[in-house]
């Protein structure tokens, strides 16, 4: 296994959750993937996540995943790490994903509980000690209870936070009392990383301790994201309270058009498809934007441009 302490000083700032461009429900696109790294990176960001929720992991073959992990890391390079989510209903087949992941190069895997029917708590810590025991990187917890119908308890976080083979968790709850409890809990362990999921809150969350965001709108605007990010180090309150309403702007007009919890990844891909970046198609079940519905975020990036310079990564 990697050296789980250097891999945990690598778990900070803002590690995009990288939308996977589809040429088709069965393959990458890989020119609009070979794009969309390069536009993310020249954004100055932390690291790169692939498989999460907005890069529709659980909806994506075996094999493709596979793909998506070996191509993604043969572009970074090593320019940043890369944190590669294997949340399966399979154990063997979250297995099988890390050792894949950690063949190509990655630095970490995320895992989020197996969803469909929930675990009890000692349950998701025996899943969670078994998992550790096989894959061959650190392992990042990811609670997101709106997917997976069980929240990881802030106890169980900081047992689970107490295995050589954890080095930090992804909060996506949207709940600050939460993202408090697991802050207080290791406020004498700097080494067990908190990121938050959520981006309308990275603002607040960063004035607060956390150690950095996974934010999907990065995918669009990376330079806003790491401009935050920077401003929150650098104790500058005003600045990072201007760069939220942006965040906030973004989540209004952009995230809701789809009016279902898919329109966050259906509107952040058709806005790179915009952009002439990827292809819009999202994986089975979900559809693309119908034309009215594009015909929004076409209008929200026009304006978006004209009013801010960093609108295009810049």
């Amino acid at each position: 296994m990697k050296n789980v302490q250097e891999t945990g000083k690598l778990l900070r700032g803002i590690i995009p959750p990288m939308v996977t461009p589809l040429r088709s429900r069965k393959e990458i696109d890989p020119d609009g993937l070979t794009r969309l790294v390069e536009h993310i990176l020249a954004g100055g960001v932390h690291g790169l996540f692939v498989l999460g929720t907005t890069g529709e992991g659980p909806y994506l073959s075996s094999a493709l995943r596979a793909d998506l992990v070996r191509r993604v890391c043969r572009q970074v390079n090593r320019r940043v790490p890369v944190f590669v989510g294997i949340t399966d209903t399979v154990f063997s087949e979250s297995v099988a994903l890390a050792h894949t992941a950690a063949e190509c190069g990655a630095d970490a895997v995320v895992t989020a509980p197996p969803y469909y029917l929930p675990l009890g708590q000692e349950e998701l810590i025996g899943y969670v000690e078994r998992l550790v025991s096989q894959v061959p990187l650190p392992v990042v917890l990811y609670n997101i209870p709106l997917c997976t119908k069980i929240r990881i308890e802030p106890q169980t976080v900081r047992r689970l936070g107490e295995l050589p083979g954890v080095i930090g968790i992804k909060d996506s709850s949207a709940d600050m009392l939460y993202f408090q409890k697991i802050k207080q809990l290791f406020s004498e362990n700097p080494d067990f990383k908190i990121l938050m999921g959520t981006e309308e809150l990275l603002a607040e969350s960063l004035l607060l301790g956390a150690d950095g965001g996974v934010c999907g709108g990065a995918n669009l605007f990376p330079r806003l994201y790491v401009d935050l990010y920077d401003a929150a180090a650098s104790s500058d309150v005003r600045k990072v309270q201007e760069l939220h309403l942006l965040i906030m702007k973004l989540s209004t007009e952009v995230y809701s058009v789809g009016q279902s919890s898919s329109g966050i990844l259906r509107g952040i891909k058709c806005a790179l498809s915009l952009m002439g970046i990827c292809s819009d198609l999202p994986a089975e079940p979900f559809g693309c934007f119908t034309e009215p519905q594009r015909e929004k975020i076409r209008k929200f990036l026009i304006e978006w441009r004209k009013v801010y310079a960093f609108a295009d990564g810049r």
